[in-house]
């Protein structure tokens, strides 16, 4: 069974110009990768919850703030290594300044027995259509491609 996760693409409208919402995985693995690093925010689906929940639920906690608005629901996807991403966009706005990230424990350097405490999210940023495309990971080009097919710019 493969994994699955759930996430949320904000989107806004500037200056004519459709941007989507993108966070950057924290932690040492993720900190000198950019192009094709970037999601949408998102998580695992935990045992006993539906996705949408959990897409909601990880939202919050990648960025501090509820989402709220009319949810569009996106075909999911497969990324490279198997996992199913399930996604709903909505139009809305925020302060990506003020976006604060849930954090996480690891071994690093690996089997050093020291642990370090990061964010799951070190960066958030919105990006026009061309800038996102080369940002986020390689198979969710397919929400952004969908979305844009669907919002009347």
């Amino acid at each position: 069974m493969p994994r699955e996760s759930a996430g949320l693409l904000l989107y806004r409208v500037r200056l004519g110009e459709l941007e989507f919402l993108l966070v950057h995985p924290g932690g040492p693995f993720w900190k000198r990768k950019d192009v094709g690093a970037w999601t949408i925010p998102k998580g695992e689906i935990g045992p006993d919850e539906d996705a949408f929940t959990a897409a909601q639920r990880e939202f919050e906690e990648e960025l501090g703030f509820k989402a709220e608005g009319k949810f569009i629901p996106l075909k999911p996807v497969r990324q490279k290594a198997g996992k199913i991403v399930h996604a709903w966009a909505f139009k809305g706005d925020c302060d990506t300044t003020l976006c604060k990230s849930n954090t996480f424990r690891v071994e690093w350097p690996p089997r050093s027995g020291r642990w370090q405490t990061y964010p799951e999210v070190d960066a958030v940023g919105f990006f026009t259509f061309e800038q996102a495309k080369q940002k986020i990971n390689p198979a969710q080009v397919a929400f952004l491609e969908e979305l844009q097919r669907q919002v009347v710019v």
